[in-house]
């Protein structure tokens, strides 16, 4: 029985799903479960220091995000991605972005003002990383950058279907992310499209995040096939 005001068994045994499901997704994104791992339930947990409950809970959200694939009486297999998966996610984030950007652009001065705000902070903090050679600050913001966007889009299905697309593709971009060169032209490219949104233009805002996307896929699909990789 809880105590007065405090948890419920539900919202506590929620919060452990919760915790499992980042952790694992935490897991997956940055290679500690590579692709193609291979698991038991048991064996997840285990390397989590959680217990099997919430970690067959969370492993189920995962499968329905692409992450992993639950294989009946043997655990779990970490989905692997080909260069062609990666061309549909870059083609299908190009699209929607695009369409957040516009959005954004055409919102009430308000909200298109909180936006601006919020993306250019991250740009700054992109700037700042690049100046002093931090990847992976840079990284993440960029990362930062391309989630804010949809978030502030107004379109939560929107938002959520790009979070889903970019997790599969998260590897891929740190798997290469000291392979490319610098990456300042992705930063002139997001000052683009915040100057586009700035003066209310949605159609160039929306042309500008389109082809940001896809000039990351024209970056990224060349250099798999040179280093070939095959499965991400």
């Amino acid at each position: 029985m809880a105590t007065p005001g405090g948890p419920t068994a539900e919202a506590t045994s929620s919060s452990l799903v919760e915790n499992a499901y980042r952790a694992m997704k935490a897991a997956v994104r940055d290679n500690v479960f590579a692709p193609g791992y291979q698991g038991s339930e048991q064996e997840i947990a285990l390397t989590l220091g959680m217990s099997r409950t919430p970690v067959h809970e969370a492993l189920i959200r995962l499968q329905e995000e692409g992450l992993v694939r639950v294989l009946p009486k043997r655990g779990i297999q970490v989905c692997a991605l080909s260069p062609d998966d990666m061309r549909e996610i870059y083609d299908l984030i190009a699209t929607l972005e695009g369409r957040a950007a516009e959005a954004i652009a055409a919102a009430a001065d308000a909200p298109r003002r909180a936006a601006l705000e919020a993306l250019d902070a991250i740009n700054a903090d992109m700037k700042a990383a690049l100046a002093r050679d931090d990847l992976d600050a840079w990284a993440r913001a960029d990362d930062r950058f391309h989630r804010a966007l949809v978030e502030r889009c107004g379109n939560a299905r929107l938002a959520r279907a790009v979070a889903a697309v970019m997790d599969q593709s998260h590897r891929a971009r740190t798997v290469t992310l000291r392979l490319r060169v610098k990456p300042t032209r992705s930063l002139k490219e997001h000052l683009a499209v915040t100057a586009a949104i700035r003066k209310g233009d949605a159609p160039r805002a929306g042309a500008l995040a389109r082809a940001h996307r896809e000039h990351a896929r024209d970056e990224l699909l060349p250099l798999l096939e040179k280093l070939g990789l095959r499965h991400l």
